[in-house]
């Protein structure tokens, strides 16, 4: 090896392009077609060619760096598809994504921010794994802000959020459309928007078809443990319950678990819906699971698409306030009920 650092030249004279041509490719600026872009990132990858960010961001007075800062977003199987999604669509512009996990702690997350601000990032994604308000670190008001999962009342902020009363209404039609009224609700004792949004969808779609509601919370919070306490209490007191719409699919399995100490048959005796569409669990249950599957990787992408908006703009474009409506994932824990 020569040891000689491959510029923008030697790419361009390998791809048979100019340098402007290599250039717009590789940032996914400007009009290049399909054919030609592709044809200049298989040479800068088989030449090992990096453009120098620093060059870059001095002529455009951006670096190409955008920060995503989250609580556990990015230690989570589930939530961690926000990232994935971010990187992705960042890829598509030539940008990098550069992902900091506090584990909640406020001061951590404050040295995170400053360093990710010293490197001079164009913007910043700001995600928690949960649907939840957040009070946002003064220094987000300095730096174009995109929120996911998340909102601020004080900022004026694009955020985008998955529609938690629809999870509710449209988990609960689905065992409505196959024959069942007595329908359960398992859920967490802690007030939360996710929580709340979804026993609301819950409550309306149950009232709307003339049936009672019944909400079985448990203090042992979204897992599995507090799948199973719920679930002793629902055969408990409701043992003439045919489906249960649970918060999220680790407590349905904690059901699927109960039922079957029990004898209960998912989905002969008993239809089940969760939420998540965790692969770790609503796939490797038998039967798989039917689950609301929550946006993750498209609110990821989403939020880099916002990114781009207020790139382009001198003056800020007007906040824009997404709820995401998810998509039911039928598999067999749904059946009409017997008799």
């Amino acid at each position: 090896m020569s040891g000689k650092r491959v510029g923008i030249t030697d790419v361009a004279a390998a791809a048979g392009v100019s340098i402007t041509t290599v250039s717009h490719a590789l940032s996914g600026q400007g009009k290049v077609n399909d054919r030609t872009r592709q044809r200049v990132i298989d040479v800068a990858a088989e030449l090992g060619y990096a453009p120098n960010r620093l060059a870059s961001g001095l002529r455009s007075k951006r670096t190409g760096i955008i920060g995503l800062v989250s609580d556990e977003v990015a230690t989570t199987p589930f939530a961690g598809r926000i990232v994935l999604g971010a990187q992705e669509a960042a890829s598509d512009r030539g940008w990098l994504v550069v992902v900091v996990n506090s584990g909640g702690d406020r001061l951590i997350e404050q040295r995170q921010l400053a360093s990710l601000l010293a490197q001079q990032v164009d913007a910043i994604v700001y995600a928690t794994m949960s649907h939840r308000p957040s009070s946002l670190p003064t220094a987000l008001r300095t730096i174009p802000t995109v929120l996911v999962n998340t909102h601020d009342e004080s900022i004026d902020a694009s955020w985008i959020v998955p529609d938690s009363f629809t999870i509710g209404t449209d988990a609960t039609r689905h065992l409505i459309e196959h024959g069942h009224e007595r329908i359960a609700h398992l859920t967490i004792a802690e007030s939360g928007l996710g929580r709340d949004g979804r026993v609301a969808g819950y409550r309306a779609a149950m009232e709307e078809h003339g049936h009672s509601p019944i909400i079985v919370s448990t203090p042992e919070g979204a897992t599995a443990v507090g799948g199973r306490e719920a679930a002793e209490q629902l055969f408990e007191r409701h043992p003439d319950v045919t489906a249960a719409f649970c918060f999220n699919d680790q407590m349905a399995m904690g059901l699927y678990q109960v039922a079957a100490l029990r004898g209960v048959q998912v989905p002969d005796d008993l239809s089940v819906v969760g939420v998540d569409n965790l692969d770790l669990v609503a796939a490797a249950l038998l039967p798989g699971l039917t689950t609301v599957a929550l946006p993750h990787y498209e609110m990821g992408r989403w939020a880099i698409d916002q990114v781009a908006r207020l790139l382009e703009h001198e003056d800020p474009p007007p906040a824009v306030h997404e709820r995401y409506r998810c998509e039911l994932i039928e598999r067999d824990s749904v059946a009409r009920p017997r008799g």
